[in-house]
């Protein structure tokens, strides 16, 4: 992913830098309306996240929904695995929408590898896919990518927790899970960032896995705070169920407040933990702009218009100081499907 993508001025959601842009704004992407706008035809677009339990999908599911209300002639048909640990289950939804015919897909693949035989599959069935989120290995695949700037939110996360620790202290970065390009691309902004520019911070670990559960995330943070101990004085976690389990791990030993602690996504939760300054940070991306912006490009490129091949949707940093400003209000606690 490349690291130099202009923040776009926004509409969402990949786009989770403290720019300037006006984020959850409603932009159509560069090329225009979609022409499928009669009422000849119904397009039914298959939308499928990493998962549905996190309330981060909920809120690109209210994106796409937006998006399809718009056009006023497409079906948004919403669904994912459970969990997102589930390759298994993801190819398996890709695979039963090639055979049910949909005019497209808007997909967030759960593995950057494991999704390219069945987007191959869609792709020889005549049904156009676009990516959204986390990438995928084969670009030649897809019609266009719709994602936050990932390397730069990590970026953001690293210049901020450097700057806390003023250039000194332990940093554990607690991973998410093999194969997730779009938190990969997070945690290596973040350790070439503070490396490159806060080199008397000790990373005292960077190589464990959290897990796709904020139960299993709960576990190994347990495991790496009892390991580290007082060296420990800032944390990065990349997504949102690790940062819940690490948050819970920090307010279990009495450290909440104490280790200064970056995450990544919100969470009525984490709201209330940096109100109260039990986290430091949270790194912000537009999930109602991946939604949206997904679902129209999908549709622009079906109506026969050029498609950008990479579509960036923004990415902030919410503090406990600047948490009340009406842009970032917006932006952590981002409208859910149903709402």
């Amino acid at each position: 992913m490349s690291r130099n993508f202009a923040i776009l001025g926004l509409i969402c959601l990949c786009g989770w830098g403290c720019g300037t842009a006006n984020p959850t704004t409603t932009t159509t992407p560069q090329g225009g309306q979609p022409a499928a706008n009669s009422a000849t035809k119904k397009y039914r677009i298959a939308v499928i996240p990493k998962g549905t339990t996190h309330e981060f999908w909920k809120s690109v599911h209210a994106g796409a929904e937006r998006a399809a209300k718009e056009l006023g002639n497409v079906e948004v048909v919403w669904k994912g695995p459970l969990l997102e640990n589930d390759r298994e289950g993801q190819i398996s939804i890709v695979q039963n929408f090639v055979v049910g015919k949909l005019d497209g897909i808007v997909l967030a693949p759960l593995d950057s590898q494991a999704l390219v035989p069945s987007v191959k599959e869609a792709q020889a069935a005549g049904i156009p896919v676009l990516i959204f989120y986390s990438g995928l290995d084969d670009a030649d695949s897809y019609v266009s990518y719709v994602a936050t700037d990932n390397y730069h939110g990590g970026v953001l996360a690293a210049e901020h927790l450097g700057k806390l620790l003023e250039g000194q202290g332990g940093v554990i970065m607690m991973r998410y899970a093999v194969g997730s390009e779009s938190t990969e691309q997070r945690e290596q902004g973040f350790l070439e960032t503070l490396k490159e520019k806060f080199p008397n911070i000790e990373i005292l670990s960077d190589n464990q896995y959290s897990g796709t559960t904020p139960e299993t995330s709960l576990d190994k943070s347990q495991q790496l705070l009892a390991q580290f101990g007082d060296k420990v004085t800032g944390i990065f976690t990349v997504c949102e169920p690790n940062t819940t389990g690490m948050l819970g791990a920090l307010e279990d030993k009495g450290l909440a407040g104490k280790v200064k602690f970056i995450g990544f996504d919100p969470s009525p939760r984490f709201l209330e933990a940096m109100r109260n300054k039990k986290i430091h940070g949270i790194v912000l991306q537009d999930p109602i702009a991946m939604g949206y912006q997904g679902v129209k490009a999908i549709m622009q490129h079906i109506s026969g218009q050029s498609v950008e091949k990479r579509v960036p949707t923004g990415e902030y940093l919410a503090t406990p100081e600047n948490m009340d400003e009406e842009a970032m209000k917006k932006l952590l606690a981002p409208e859910q499907f149903g709402e």
